[in-house]
């Protein structure tokens, strides 16, 4: 009756190095059904509970990233006994030394994976440039004079998320603000919880760890949230960042020099909206696919092209990493706790790491230099002008709330925008030399008159821009009551809005599943 072909099964559930396995994907789809049926019957079996959804995380990102998983574990169980033994110690010079043993493992897995073909060049130019000449018999088999041959080396996916999450918890544990954990599975538990695992948010474990023990419940309220969450997500990341990706951005990227500065533009718009849509459709399912579980996670976008400067874009985008660097690097290097320079110097430190921290080029390092030169202006601004962004800085407790000023929060908005959207250009050129055509075709090749032929030839890229940012910039109170709106729907109005959104999916695919942007990271 069932003529089912077996090979193809268990070739399905096996690594596929061009097809990792990702949310919006069938085979997950397929796999979340089994899983969940058999995560709900554990029930109160906590440690059965807890060691089932462990040993399905390390499947998932066997999934993604083959045999691999292996450093997932290392990290681990290394960081675990660690932590057990900064408890233990306490902010002795024991202490620090074991937190700078977790920061050697953690960063230097990080550095070899993602860094080593980008410092090897890096330093073979500056040889080169300096004019040193480095003997054969030193430089060893890598480096014959000052070239260095490049590298084979398969980044893993995620590796940057769950080495800072475990990094996070050994530092938390030495500042004192948790203790360590009692049972590896449970750290095993919160390191690899796939949800969140190859592409975050990134979860303290002050905020995770609590929830491990606690007895299973998914309210009605949490399974709506996380239903409309997933249905959000999967509308964001299929129908508007893949179908713009592969009909329009990708085209204009590849080739700029053969497009109008208007098409370029629009370009530079579609991406922006692309990676918000990618990414924070990511966060969505993740959080919502918690919910199912019965696990809560901070929001980790809010609306960030609403911001009126540049620090705000920095409280609403990409929130999980934002935080993390504020308080594990920001702080301490010093934070704002020395002077206005220092203050500068660090913010301009904190996003150069936090540019290289999403890849290992120097159009990365670019990009989070300019947003951190954009922070201290913002800086200087704000100190020089207090009155001219009533609606970006918070008033003290004591102080009456600022008067809006719409006219200040327009042009706020439009200037935040456009210098968040010239970096994305660095961000999703594949070379500087792309990024300077880019900028030349918009600034010197315009060609305004094509517009109309322009939305004619792409309508539907046209449309989907258009839905995406009102849908974006509609108003929180209208944003909110559609969230309670299908939250509070019955199951039966939840599963056909699924369905369509499949169908939809399905009759706009024009490819096959795109890899979410952050899994590069």
């Amino acid at each position: 009756m069932f003529d089912i072909d077996f090979n193809l099964v268990i070739e399905q559930l096996q690594y596929q190095s061009d097809s990792p396995m990702i949310f919006s994907s069938g085979i997950f789809l397929f796999l979340f059904l089994a899983f969940a049926l058999i995560y709900n019957s554990l029930g109160k079996a906590d440690t059965l509970r807890i060691l089932f959804v462990t040993l399905f995380s390390y499947y998932f990102y066997y999934k993604s990233s083959g045999l691999f998983f292996w450093l997932l574990a290392l990290v681990t169980v290394c960081d675990y006994f660690i932590a057990k033994a900064i408890g233990s110690i306490g902010k002795s010079g024991a202490g620090k030394t074991l937190v700078a043993l977790s920061l050697i493992l953690d960063l230097g897995l990080l550095v070899f994976f993602k860094y080593t073909n980008f410092l090897g060049e890096s330093i073979c130019t500056l040889l080169t440039n300096w004019g040193i000449h480095v003997p054969s018999s030193i430089s060893g088999s890598y480096l014959l004079g000052v070239t260095w041959q490049h590298r084979n080396i398969f980044l893993p996916v995620g590796i940057s998320f769950f080495t800072f999450q475990s990094l996070s918890y050994t530092i938390d544990v030495y500042r004192g603000n948790i203790k360590p954990l009692n049972r590896l599975l449970d750290y095993a538990f919160y390191v690899s919880f796939f949800p969140q695992l190859v592409a975050g948010p990134i979860v303290r474990a002050r905020d995770f760890i609590p929830q491990i023990r606690r007895p299973l419940l998914v309210t009605d309220k949490m399974f709506g949230m996380g239903v409309f969450l997933i249905i959000a997500g999967l509308f964001k990341k299929s129908v508007i960042s893949d179908y713009i990706s592969v009909n329009f951005v990708e085209r204009i990227f590849d080739q700029p020099d053969l497009y109008s500065g208007l098409e370029n533009l629009l370009a530079v718009y579609g991406y922006s909206l692309q990676i918000y849509c990618d990414f924070s459709g990511y966060s969505d399912m993740a959080i919502g696919i918690a919910l199912l579980l019965g696990f809560e996670f901070p929001k980790n976008f809010d609306s960030p092209y609403k911001s009126q400067s540049i620090t705000e874009f920095w409280r609403r985008w990409h929130i999980s990493l934002s935080s993390w660097l504020k308080d594990y690097l920001y702080i301490s290097l010093g934070g704002n706790r020395h002077g206005k320079f220092r203050q500068y110097v660090n913010l301009l430190l904190t996003m150069l790491l936090g540019g290289l921290w999403h890849g290992a080029s120097l159009n990365f390092i670019l990009w989070g230099g300019l947003h951190g030169l954009f922070l201290c202006i913002d800086k200087v601004w704000h100190s020089i002008f207090p009155a001219a962004s009533p609606l970006t800085y918070l008033p003290s407790k004591n102080a009456p709330a600022p008067k809006k000023n719409y006219l200040i929060a327009l042009l706020g908005g439009l200037i935040t925008f456009h210098l968040v959207a010239a970096c994305w250009v660095l961000f999703r050129a594949p070379s500087f030399g792309i990024a300077e055509q880019v900028f030349h075709q918009i600034f010197f090749k315009f060609e305004p008159q094509i517009f109309l032929q322009w939305c004619t030839s792409y309508k539907a890229v046209a449309l989907l821009l258009l839905l995406g940012y009102v849908l974006h910039l509609m108003p929180e109170s209208l944003s909110e009551k559609t969230q309670k709106l299908v939250s509070r729907s019955p199951l039966l109005v939840k599963a056909m809005l699924i369905i369509a959104l499949i169908f939809l999916v399905i009759q706009i695919k024009s490819s096959d599943v795109q890899p979410f942007i952050y899994f590069q990271f």
